[in-house]
């Protein structure tokens, strides 16, 4: 079923409290204001993260019929005009927005990895490469991952391991969590959201790991298949959900699936 997020002003102020909106609230004006910001206040914030970073980000405007008489795919007229569609009073591309803002490196290594396979097959045909750029774009996190112990309890899906037992490695920085898929942000806008992302894990402590996956994305080094990715169950990190500091929850919450059989994940990028 298509998840619907609330009416704006039906948003419980609660959920801005706890992660992942939480680690947002610099553009707390943007999310919990009672009126939608327009698209021109987009770009403005645009033009001063471009002033700050040296990033030069797309420009966002209104997706309107005007836009779209170019006939341009969503991805390419991104790579081609710099401009990203986006639609006024909806959450999903106000989140996206939000992603560009943050992440102009990663978002803008998806759009050429797209718009290259857009070139190999056309835009009626998706490849395996185009799903698990979709996949990590709409539901992606980024995790560092400093103590390798972990990643055996993370492989066998060892969720009860992974975030009980170890609890105290989400606190002490032994593992971290950045959430870059909008979708997900979205979904959290509803309290009590059973939320799993879709990881790309990176091992070792040095660097930015987010510009890490972004070069292996660019490099074709990541992403050419959907099986890349490892489900991470958000809601089980401490304080993420209201019902996890009860034991109980991991072993009946139904986001802390089973390992299929036969499924294995490719190794960790490393720094």
């Amino acid at each position: 079923m298509r998840f619907v997020a609330p009416a704006r002003e039906e948003i419980d102020p609660a959920v801005f409290a706890r992660p992942p909106l939480r680690d947002w609230m610099e553009f707390a004006p943007l999310l919990c204001s009672a009126k939608w910001p327009s698209i021109a206040m987009l770009d403005a914030l645009r033009d001063e993260v471009q002033k700050v970073t040296k990033d030069t980000l797309p420009r966002f405007a209104e997706q309107a019929p005007e836009l779209l008489r170019d006939g341009l795919h969503y991805e390419s007229r991104i790579a081609e005009l710099g401009v990203v569609a986006t639609r006024a009073h909806n959450w999903h591309d106000l989140l996206n927005a939000l992603i560009w803002l943050r992440y102009p490196a990663l978002k803008a290594a998806l759009n050429a990895r797209q718009v290259a396979e857009i070139a190999k097959v056309g835009v009626k045909q998706r490849t395996r490469a185009q799903c698990a750029l979709t996949h990590f774009d709409e539901a992606g996190i980024v995790v560092r991952l400093r103590d390798p112990r972990l990643l055996a309890l993370w492989d066998a899906h060892d969720w009860h391991g992974l975030f009980w037992r170890e609890r105290a490695a989400w606190r002490d920085g032994r593992i971290a969590v950045e959430v870059f898929g909008h979708a997900l942000l979205e979904h959290a806008l509803k309290p009590g959201q059973l939320l799993v992302g879709k990881a790309l894990l990176v091992m070792g402590g040095a660097g930015d790991a987010c510009a890490q996956v972004a070069r292996a994305i660019r490099m074709e080094e990541s992403l050419n298949d959907p099986q890349e990715l490892r489900p991470l169950p958000l809601s089980g990190i401490p304080d993420w959900h209201e019902h996890n500091a009860n034991e109980r929850f991991y072993l009946e919450a139904p986001c802390f699936c089973p390992l299929r059989a036969g499924r294995r994940y490719p190794a960790p990028l490393a720094t």
